[in-house]
């Protein structure tokens, strides 16, 4: 039963449930469910789980949702939108029969969770609710209304008697049929509208579906990298669903594949709060709460937390406070880390307690005694807690029962342990907490000098997993060799081997990367999860490294490579995969890949970081190559903003103002736009061309003082605002402004 009454008015109706292709408003319970029938398959179906449907366009609040079914070789293009919050409007189009339309139905069914009647007046059908009505009207009366106990009654009533049947009709009942066909309607719109009044419903409704609709500004990225933020928007928003069992809203693993009820993976919920604060920091809090709620009294996060079973006996690798940071960065508020740090910080102690069993500082997978989770205590269960199952790296560990770990020191989970320490310790001084601060930089310095130090092959010149006491390196390699990046434990040195190892076409380059083994392992052949193929989570994490040690050109590469891999399953079939095979860059060449997962979204989330992100080591940052395109809107530290770009000029805005404007090309980093403060900083290279600098509805009276490097910079009235001449070799830009000036921006740490 899905039903939340704390749900804002302007989420509410949404596509909340199981059914996809069900508008539901969450408050009441009140859903709207499409039925399809053929009779050329003597088959009804209610689009459970997504099959026979396309997921198209989707905003994050469900103010556009957008969706394509082919159900026995008919195609239909469905849409729903919201003039106002308590009002959907939705329309179906028929784009290819696949059999005479009069015997192809499409039913409206209206429904509400607790049961109540729907009953039909014969220009609407009506639920009322706790007092309040739900009207739902359709511009063309349906052929005929028929009243069932449930949705699978009315499957059933047309897969039983056909569509040539009047036995079922009804004007009252839980669930009310508006049957229509294609012959006679190959279009329709149709309105549902909440009020708390009968008459004020129907007219509302009458007015819904005589208005048109102004759709809201959707996120989107044109030009470098166009359709990224949208792809990651749509998976995003189809994925986030309502977990009645735990009264909650949160985006799951995928709503395709969820084992229960419910279903939480740790590492896939931060990763979902991370991508999902991009558009809705209500969604973004709702995810992180849900992958906190897997703390367990010992200190880990569960590994996954299901409606039948939970893995407390082990975790996943320690992500979370990288992407916490990640999302302050963006959000600016503070309550992100207050609401999590103290839970990361048993998370982080617990892993050097319970998997260190040598105390040498660098941690082993295992699995506790504890709880009684699937394969709990089991060598493979120990190789859950680095997410990657079946990883060949895996193939020489071989599990101690007595200290309940792997033989083997895991390379990927000391970067991921190290980088979280490093986080841990950011965190800690946003707080105001210096001496845990401290503590952490210390644990990250030592993780840095002992992954350098003792799981650098020299005889491969490789980062690898070893056997812990300094034994063998692990043979086989996958892309967490390139981990060490992530954490600044590779030297300048170690980075350009890695690099070299990153472009070569016989270990991990080749037009699709990376392969989660090297290519020149035999286990690349096997092509099976872990064993060969790609996963978008660790590109991601490799490109973010990539960035950190300034290898642009590099970083870039795994860019494009990452964006081409996604667009060729994503532009014609709409599917975000789980992973994807190699060679061919397909998804779904496999029948154990989940088509529509969440993590899948990293690799567009790649694509738009590429051109504006916020990093813990560069802060937010822009490149600009001279090419035209947009990006946003999008939250940032200073509210949504979009990044306009032309051939010409980069410019950031808010609500269609100009808060800052360059015609320098290149990459800037660490922009800061507060009240009464602007700077950011050009590269060396690219500080080598001239430009100027635009502070938007800023007069040059209002600019206290504008320096690089110590140098007062040329001040002048422009026609947007204080124009500031870029003269060559002007890399950090600092500009401060008087109280009075009209350039309202923010300041960091406030919510």
């Amino acid at each position: 039963m899905l039903i939340n009454g704390n749900m804002p008015m302007a989420r509410a109706w949404n596509t909340w449930s199981d059914h996809p292709a069900a508008m539901v408003f969450l408050p009441l319970g009140v859903r709207i469910t499409p039925i399809l029938y053929s009779t050329k398959l003597k088959a009804a179906t209610t689009l459970a789980g997504g099959k026979d449907m396309t997921f198209g366009r989707h905003a994050m609040d469900g103010s556009l949702v957008e969706f394509s079914t082919n159900f026995a070789g008919t195609g239909i293009d469905f849409s729903c939108s919201k003039p106002e919050p308590r009002a959907v409007v939705g329309e179906w189009k028929l784009t290819r029969s696949g059999e005479w339309g009069l015997r192809y139905w499409v039913s409206l069914c209206l429904s509400a969770d607790d049961g109540s009647k729907v009953r039909w007046t014969g220009t609407e059908a009506l639920v009322s609710i706790k007092g309040r009505i739900v009207a739902l009207r359709p511009d063309t009366a349906p052929v005929q209304v028929t009243a069932h106990e449930t949705l699978e009654e009315v499957q059933d009533d047309f897969e039983t008697n056909g569509y040539f049947y009047k036995g079922s009709r009804g004007v009252e009942a839980p669930v009310l049929a508006l049957r229509f066909n294609l012959e006679m309607m190959p279009s329709c719109r149709f309105a549902a509208v909440v009020a708390d009044s009968e008459e004020l419903a129907v007219t509302l409704a009458e007015a819904a579906l005589r208005k048109s609709t102004d759709l809201a500004m959707l996120p989107t990225q044109e030009g470098r990298h166009a359709g990224a933020l949208d792809a990651v928007r749509d998976v995003m928003a189809w994925n986030t669903l309502y977990d009645g069992l735990n009264h909650r809203s949160y985006t799951c693993v995928s709503r395709l594949w969820n084992l229960g009820t419910f279903a939480v993976w740790w590492n896939d919920q931060t990763y979902a709060a991370l991508m999902t604060s991009l558009f809705d920091r209500i969604v973004s809090r709702e995810n992180i709460d849900v992958s906190m709620a897997s703390a367990t009294p010992q200190g880990n996060f569960a590994c996954i937390v299901t409606s039948n079973d939970a893995w407390v006996d082990r975790t996943q690798a320690p992500n979370g406070a990288f992407m916490m940071w990640m999302i302050y960065l963006r959000t600016g508020e503070l309550s992100v880390l207050d609401r999590t740090y103290e839970d990361l910080v048993r998370n982080h102690d617990w892993w050097r307690t319970m998997r260190d069993p040598d105390g040498t500082g660098l941690v082993s997978c295992g699995t506790s005694d504890v709880g009684d989770g699937l394969y709990q205590g089991t060598r493979f269960g120990a190789c859950n807690e680095t997410g990657m199952d079946n990883s060949p790296t895996h193939d020489e560990a071989i599990y101690d029962p007595k200290a309940r770990c792997l033989s083997t020191v895991d390379l990927g989970l000391n970067c991921c342990l190290t980088l979280d320490a490093e986080m841990l310790a950011n965190m800690a001084r946003a707080l105001g907490r210096p001496d845990e601060a401290t503590r952490f930089d210390a644990l990250a310095d030592a993780g840095r000098r002992a992954i350098s130090e003792v799981l650098w092959d020299t005889e491969r010149d490789v980062f690898a997993n070893r056997q812990r006491g300094l034994g063998t390196f692990v043979k086989s390699i996958g892309p967490t060799s390139l981990y060490p990046l992530i954490c600044g434990a590779a030297t300048e040195q170690q980075a350009e081997q890695l690099v070299a190892l990153l472009m070569d076409p016989d270990v991990f380059g080749g037009r699709f990367m990376l392969p989660n083994v090297s290519r020149n392992d035999p286990a690349f052949h096997d092509n099976v999860y872990w064993r060969g193929r790609i996963w978008p989570n660790v590109n991601y994490f490799v490109w973010q490294g990539l960035r950190r040690y300034g290898l642009d050109r590099a970083a870039t590469s795994l860019a494009d490579s990452s964006m081409d891999l996604f667009d060729l399953s994503w532009k014609e079939k709409r599917i975000s995969g789980e992973n994807y095979n190699a060679d061919t860059g397909l998804a779904d060449d496999q029948a154990d890949t989940d088509l529509f997962l969440s993590w899948g979204a990293m690799l567009p989330l790649i694509g738009v970081s590429d051109v504006m992100e916020m990093s813990p080591w560069h802060g937010w940052c822009v490149s600009w190559n001279g090419t035209a395109g947009r990006l946003g809107p999008v939250t940032s530290p200073v509210g949504p903003i979009t990044l306009h770009m032309t051939e010409e000029e980069a410019r950031i805005e808010r609500e269609g103002r100009l808060l800052l404007g360059w015609t320098r090309q290149g990459r800037v980093s660490q922009i800061r736009i507060e009240n009464t403060f602007i700077s950011l900083q050009f590269s060396r290279h690219d500080a080598e061309k001239e430009g100027r600098l635009v502070l938007g509805n800023v007069h040059p009276s209002s600019v206290v003082r504008a320096v690089s490097a110590g140098s007062d910079l040329t001040v002048s009235d422009g026609p947007r605002g204080a124009e500031i001449v870029l003269e060559k070799g002007a890399s950090g830009i600092q500009v401060w402004l008087s109280p009075s000036s009209e350039h309202h921006g923010y300041t960091r740490g406030s919510d």
